[in-house]
C-alpha cells in the first residue's frame, strides 16, 4: 500500500489517483490516519443525499444533476452505495452506465462502493467518502443509494439535502409514503412527470405530507423527466432554496453536529462490535443459557 505522505502529495496536487486511492484506504478501515490530515479542510461542500425505489430513476437524475452542476461551473462528486450487495462491492454496472457521459471529465469524480464490513457500516464508509472529496475540492457531492430502508435513513445523516424520487404509477413509490422515508426528505422528486399518473402522485405526496408535522421548512415538490432534462432547472433552483434556507437559519451547524455525531456513533458501535464477537468466541460454553452467557460476557467486556 502507499504511504500516507506519498498519498498526501498525490491527494495535495489534485490528482483524482490520489482521492481514489484515500477513499480505498478509508474503505479497508485504514482511514483514521487519513481523517487526521484531512478533515480541517472539510465543510465546504454542498452535499445531496438522493434516494427513492428502484426503476425510479435515480441514476438518470443524479446524471442530471451533475450535467447542471458542471454548467455552472461546478466540480462533482457522485458516490453510489450499493449496501445490500458486498459481493458486487457496489458496483452496479447498468446503473453508471447511465452516468458514462462524465466519465471522460477530469471535474467529475464518480465512485461506487458497497459498507464491505467498514467499521461504520454503510454510513461510516460513505460518510468518509464524503469527507475527503470534500476534503478534495469538489464543490457537490451526490450521494445516490440503491433501494429504500435503513442505509436511506443513515444517508439521510450525512446530507445537507435529501431528495426522495418518487415514480407515478409503481406501487413502491406508495410503499416510500407509507414507511416514514416521508420525514427525511427536504424535496420530493416525481419523476417521469410525462406519465399520465403524475399529477395523482403529486397529490398523494400533498395529501401525505399534511399529516406529518414540518418545521420552518417545508419539503418542496419537483416534476422532473431526468432523461430528457426537463424539471432539472426547477429542481436545482429547490436545492439552492434549502441550502440557503440552512444557512440562514442556522439549521446548516445542527445539519453538520448531526453528520458528526452520526459518524463518530457508527465508528464507535463498529469497533464495540468487533470486540463483543471476540468476546462471545472467547465463551464457546453452551451449557449455559444465552443471558447468563451475555452477563457474563459483559462482566469481562
Amino acid at each position: 500500500m502507499l504511504s500516507l505522505e506519498s498519498l498526501l502529495v498525490e491527494f495535495d496536487a489534485g490528482r483524482p489517483r490520489g482521492l481514489a486511492r484515500a477513499i480505498t484506504r478509508a474503505e479497508s478501515g485504514e482511514g483514521a490516519s487519513l481523517m487526521r490530515a484531512l478533515y480541517a479542510r472539510t465543510g465546504k461542500a454542498l452535499t445531496i443525499g438522493l434516494t427513492g425505489p428502484p426503476g425510479v430513476g435515480k441514476s438518470t437524475l443524479t446524471s442530471a444533476l451533475v450535467k447542471k452542476a458542471r454548467s455552472l461551473g461546478k466540480s462533482v462528486g457522485v458516490i453510489s452505495v450499493d449496501p445490500s450487495s458486498p459481493f458486487s462491492h457496489g458496483a452496479l454496472l447498468g446503473d453508471r452506465i447511465r452516468l458514462s457521459e462524465h466519465f471522460v471529465d477530469p471535474h467529475v469524480f464518480i465512485r461506487s462502493m458497497a459498507a464491505r464490513g467498514h467499521l461504520g457500516g454503510v454510513s461510516g464508509a460513505t460518510g468518509d467518502a464524503v469527507l475527503l472529496m470534500d476534503a478534495f475540492g469538489l464543490d457537490v457531492i451526490v450521494i445516490e443509494t440503491v433501494g429504500v430502508g435503513q442505509s436511506e435513513i443513515e444517508i439521510a445523516e450525512l446530507a445537507q439535502s435529501t431528495l426522495v424520487a418518487l415514480q407515478p404509477g409503481s406501487g413502491d413509490s406508495i410503499q416510500v409514503l407509507k414507511a416514514g422515508i416521508m420525514e427525511i426528505a427536504d424535496i420530493f422528486v416525481v419523476n417521469k412527470a410525462d406519465h399520465p399518473m403524475a399529477n395523482q402522485l403529486k397529490r398523494e405526496i400533498r395529501s401525505m405530507m399534511e399529516i406529518l408535522q414540518y418545521g420552518a421548512w417545508v419539503p418542496e415538490l419537483a416534476m422532473t423527466q431526468a432523461l430528457e432534462g426537463t424539471g432539472i432547472d426547477e429542481l436545482w433552483s429547490a436545492i439552492e432554496r434549502h441550502r440557503a434556507y440552512l444557512f440562514e437559519s442556522g439549521e446548516i451547524e445542527r445539519k453538520r453536529r448531526a453528520a458528526f455525531n452520526h459518524q463518530v456513533r457508527q465508528l464507535a458501535l463498529g469497533k464495540l462490535q468487533h470486540r463483543l464477537d471476540a468476546a462471545i468466541a472467547a465463551h464457546p460454553d453452551l451449557s449455559i443459557d444465552p443471558y447468563a452467557a451475555s452477563e457474563r460476557v459483559l462482566a469481562e467486556f
